[in-house]
């Protein structure tokens, strides 16, 4: 994301500038996240672009290579960030994000409460939905894995948003500065049925939370324990489906149980197409499930504090 401008709404039509984090896209499973300095050259199999050709450019720029070839310069979206971003530990994809910020009720100006911070990967969309006057307090055990993501986080421009701290929430709890502030909760824990009385606390009346978990007893355990403070108690399992679109020729002649026939021999085939001067298929466009299609990422339980 580009940085934020506390009196404006986040922009993305801003030139390409020295320092600008960019995502460089060859291809829809192909992406880098590259910090533009001039100077400095990207090289890949389409050759060599130079960084100093990309400045004043405007994101979604087509560049080209001393060899011809070619790249596109797009702005660092949370959707972009989530898929080039690195990985210490496992990551909150898109389906599931956008299905925990529509759930939650985030909206610009809220104060989120996020257990833990990981790979920052759901924080960056966090940070977007919030701003430009909310802010996002994240919180993990691990002191290397949150000076990570602080550095991402100021990569990404995210930064005057978002307050990355370490702190163990399964046995501490929540800070009390937060004790009935907070709009929503989000827990990516081991074991969150442990952090749940800290964060109702935490939460305004009628406030959200969701708890992230990979296996059915960390949710169905964590449920016994909701149901003490919390209300319309719901778990969801968000599963893709993402289909490939190509253009492939198919024969041109069909019977009339719309199969195709066979084809005559080669030395045929060559006749037909000599006399009519067209080729015996012809291009149509086809859709096939993905042979890369993600199956079970984890559970989303959400739930409402009641109102008391």
């Amino acid at each position: 994301m580009l940085p934020i401008n506390s009196s404006q709404k986040l922009s993305f039509t801003k030139s390409i500038d020295h320092g600008d984090l960019v995502i460089i896209y060859e291809r829809h499973d192909t992406m880098k996240a590259v910090k533009v300095s001039e100077g400095s050259s990207f090289q890949n199999r389409f050759g060599m672009f130079k960084h100093s050709d990309w400045i004043g450019k405007p994101f979604g720029s087509k560049v080209y290579s001393h060899k011809g070839g070619f790249v596109y310069l797009l702005a660092p979206t949370p959707e972009l960030w989530t898929l080039v971003l690195s990985h210490r530990t496992q990551i909150l994809y898109i389906a599931d994000i956008s299905f925990v910020i529509m759930y939650l009720e985030i909206v610009p100006g809220c104060l989120v409460l996020e257990s833990g911070t990981g790979s920052g990967s759901l924080t960056t969309s966090l940070a977007r939905a919030v701003a430009p006057h909310g802010h996002v307090y994240t919180f993990d055990f691990h002191e290397h894995r949150a000076t990570s993501a602080r550095e991402d986080f100021e990569r990404t421009g995210v930064n005057s948003i978002v307050t990355v701290s370490v702190r163990d929430i399964q046995g501490e709890g929540f800070p009390e500065e937060f004790c009935g502030r907070a709009d929503s909760i989000f827990l990516d824990l081991p074991q969150p049925w442990l952090a749940i009385p800290s964060a109702a606390k935490m939460l305004k009346p009628d406030g959200t939370l969701c708890s992230f978990s990979p296996c059915i007893e960390q949710v169905q355990r964590s449920c016994e324990v909701l149901r003490t403070n919390f209300t319309d108690i719901r778990t969801f399992e968000i599963l893709l489906r993402t289909y490939e679109v190509r253009e492939v020729k198919m024969d041109a002649c069909r019977d009339s149980n719309n199969e195709s026939p066979k084809k005559p021999p080669c030395k045929r085939r060559q006749m037909i197409g000599a006399n009519n001067g067209d080729d015996i298929s012809s291009p149509t466009v086809m859709a096939k499930p993905s042979s890369e299609a993600r199956g079970h990422t984890g559970y989303l339980t959400f739930a409402r504090l009641k109102c008391l």
